[in-house]
This record gives structure tokens, sequence and C-alpha cells, in this order.
């Protein structure tokens, strides 16, 4: 591409996009060393603060495809508005909740209010390439990860300085400032709905019915996989069976176009490989994290920074290759070191050095990166352009839904406490999906293509 086009790129959009997009990660890593004393503090055991991950999870995988469809109709600005705000809301309620499931509710509140920010920023790129002509705009593509991924850095850090300054409650007060700053940015720069408006909209509310119960019901099933709950799991079944249906054959709008995943095989290859990096990952973070206070006894400000690693290396990977659109070698590359870097936690144990958990974090932290970065970009060009902002929410609904199968895991896993035992369990776990991940790479040709025609 051309220097004019590089700079043809709106570039008072950046600020606005970008602190839109890390709303859910800063939420997400700043969680991770706040499950202790919160379940401390609030007589919570582990089974029941992991509700506090599910529940953000939960209200991101419903609200993003909602959001995204609702941002293709009337553009980003409005949506952009109302869950900044809602963002700010909640976050109030959380800090004052005086029980667990105040705080639940506070966080699915939270999740909601993240779930414009991805959407409306992939809804934006493509708007400015189509305004340019530049075909793909992997420069602001790698921004977003940088960006994601840096506040992923500073998350557990900035949780563990947090918590020592004021307790649990003081986590919530970084959202405050976030909210405002998108509040005001948006309200400048995010461009008018361009002649779209309400009178025209409509909404598949039975598919978003559909869809929310199959989710929930699955959700309440996997935090508890108990033969007593088996009447969830058919009923998230059922749901989706109906759900698949009435979008295919019924809906004159549909919430979710399954017609078009139909035949769009490496669009249903990205999606499927989001959710394989994102449970194998997140139920490492989480559980690794509360290991570290309450099985190797380290405080929540050095269990922070013990994550580090993690964070740096993916943000150095997709630092280095970002640039470079092709996505097949990152995919295997990711995946091949996912399978790697989970082996080593099997042999830890409660004495293990400190080195060896950084270099344990550091190696996890190589395929986050890759494999964010190469599924984003993959996503970019697979899917339909007018759809691009509801095929990105539902992108992250699958990353959601594999960081919520991590949080089922992890109550499943760690029911009985974190343990040097379980985490052993966990790692089996991880090493499994991994497997599968690189299987799925292997066999799909369709990666092999995306970039080589922009060199």
């Amino acid at each position: 591409m051309d220097s004019q086009k590089a700079n043809g790129f709106n570039r008072k959009l950046y600020a606005p996009m970008i602190l839109g997009s890390i709303l859910n990660p800063v939420n997400s890593s700043i969680m991770s060393v706040a499950l202790i004393p919160i379940g401390t503090a609030l007589g919570a055991p582990p089974s029941q603060t992991a509700w506090l991950v599910s529940a953000l999870y939960l209200a991101t995988a419903i609200g993003q495809p909602v959001v995204g469809k609702l941002i293709d109709t009337l553009g980003p600005k409005i949506l952009y508005q109302i869950c900044t705000a809602l963002l700010g809301i909640a976050s109030l309620i959380a800090f004052f909740a005086p029980d667990i499931w105040w705080l639940v509710t506070a966080r699915v509140l939270i999740g909601f209010g993240t779930c414009a920010g991805y959407p409306s920023a992939m809804y934006l790129i493509r708007r400015e390439a189509g305004r340019t002509g530049e075909k793909s705009p992997s420069g602001i593509l790698t921004m977003l990860s940088v960006a994601n991924q840096s506040i992923a850095v500073a998350g557990p850090v900035l949780g563990g300085l947090l918590i020592g300054m004021g307790g649990w409650q003081s986590v919530f007060i970084i959202n405050l400032p976030l909210s405002a700053a998108c509040l005001i940015l948006g309200s400048i720069y995010y461009p008018d709905a361009e002649g779209k408006s309400v009178n025209g909209l409509k909404l598949d509310y039975v598919g978003i019915g559909l869809f929310s119960l199959m989710m929930i019901t699955l959700l309440l099933f996997l935090m508890n996989p108990h033969i007593d709950f088996i009447f969830l799991l058919i009923i998230a079944i059922a749901a989706m069976t109906v759900f698949a249906h009435y979008e295919l054959r019924a809906a004159p709008e549909p919430f979710i176009p399954l017609g078009v995943l139909r035949g769009n095989r490496p669009l249903i290859a990205t999606y499927i490989r989001t959710l394989l990096t994102a449970t194998a990952c997140y139920s490492f973070f989480y559980g690794f994290t509360q290991w570290l206070q309450e099985g190797r006894g380290l405080s929540p400000s050095v269990s922070g920074t013990v994550s580090i690693p993690m964070f740096a290396s993916a943000l150095l990977v997709t630092g280095i290759t970002g640039k470079n659109p092709k996505i097949f070698m990152k995919l295997l590359l990711g995946s091949a070191v996912c399978v790697i870097a989970f082996v080593p936690v099997l042999f830890l144990r409660d004495d293990s050095a400190i080195i060896i958990l950084l270099i344990v974090t550091g190696a996890v932290g190589i395929p986050q990166g890759l494999n964010n970065l190469a599924n984003q970009n993959a996503l970019y060009h697979q899917a339909l352009p007018e759809q691009l902002a509801s095929s990105t929410g539902l992108m992250r609904t699958f990353q959601y839904l594999g960081a919520m199968l991590a949080s089922a895991a992890n109550g499943a896993f760690l029911h009985n406490g974190a343990h040097i035992e379980e985490l052993h369990y966990m790692a089996v776990f991880q090493v499994v999906i991994s497997v599968g991940l690189v299987v799925l790479v292997v066999f799909d040709r369709s990666v092999r293509k995306i970039g080589t025609d922009n060199l």
C-alpha cells in the first residue's frame, strides 16, 4: 500500500476505538487477583467466586452479537455511548455490593457495558478502509491487539496494587475514568448515524431469547455438571435446536445469520479456534493465579506480578508479527506452543522457584498473542463487509464461551481449593484442548491463503 493510503485513516478515532476495545480485557484481567480476597471478605467459596468471571462472560457472550447487530444497523456512536455509560453505573454498584450475588449482578451489567467497544472499532476500521481504499488495514488491527495485550499486562499488577491500598472494592474504581473518557471522546469523534434511525429497526427478539436461554442453561450446567442438573443441559440442547431451526427458516432478519455461516466454513473454523484458545488460556490464567495465592502462598500483588510475563510475551509476539498479513504460520506456531507451554505445569510443586513460574507464564502468553491476532485478521477477511460488526460480536461470543468453559473447569477442578493436585488436573485439561487446536489448524487449508495477496 502507498503512504497516502497508510496515512488516510482518521487518527482522531484511535483513542475512542482503543479505549472501548480495552474495557473487557481490563475487567477480565484485573479480576484474576481479586477472586481470593473477595471470597475471603464475603465468605464465598471458589465455586461461587467463579461466577464473578462467568457472569461477565455470559453477559458479553449474549450482548456482543446483539450490540454488533445494532451497530451494523444504527452505526457505532449511540451504542458506544449507552454501553460505556452503563459500565460506569455498574461499577458503582459493584463498589457498594454487600454480598457475592450483588457483586455477580454488577459483573453482568459490567459485561453488557463492555459490549460496544470492539464491534464498533471493527465497524469503523471497515468504514475507513472503504473510504481510503486500504485493502488490509493490518496496522490498526495490530494496534488494537497491542492495546488489548498491554492492558492485560497492567491489569493483574494494577489489581494487586489497588487491593493492597483499598481492598477488593477498589478494583472497580478504574472503570469510572474509563467510562467518562469513552463517553467524551465517543461523543466528539465518533461519526453520526449517517441517516440511520431506530424507526426501521427490526430485531429478532425470538432468536435473541432462544440464544440467551441456550447460553444461560448451558452455563448453569457447566458451573455444576452433575447428574441432578442434567435437565439444564437438555434445555440448552433443545433451545439450540429450536434456535437453529428458527434462524434458518423462520426469522425474517435473523439475529445470527446461520445460513451465511453454513456456507462459510473458514469463518466457522475461526470461531472454533477462538473458542479453544480462550478455553485453554483463560483456564490457566484464572486457575494458576488462584493457586499462586492459595497454594503457593503469594499475596495478590505478587501474584499479579508473576502474571506479567504471560501478557508481556503476548504483547511482544503481537508487535513483532502484527504487520505481516499472513496468518497460517502464526496459528500453527501458536497452537504448537500452546501444547508445549502447558506440559511443564504438570511438574510444578508448591515450592517451585519463582523463576520457573515466570518462565511458565511467559510461555503461555505466546499462543495467546499469536492466535488472537491471527484469528482477528482471519475474521476481517472472512466475514461479509455488511455484517462485520455482528460477525465480530459473534467471534467475541465464542471467545467468551471459551472463557465460560474455562471458568466452569476452574469451578470443577478447584472445587475443594486451588491446590497443586488440582492445578495438575487443570494442566491435563489444557493440554488436551491445545492438541485439538493444533489438529484444527493443520487441516484448515483456508487460512494458508489469507494475506498472501497483500504482499
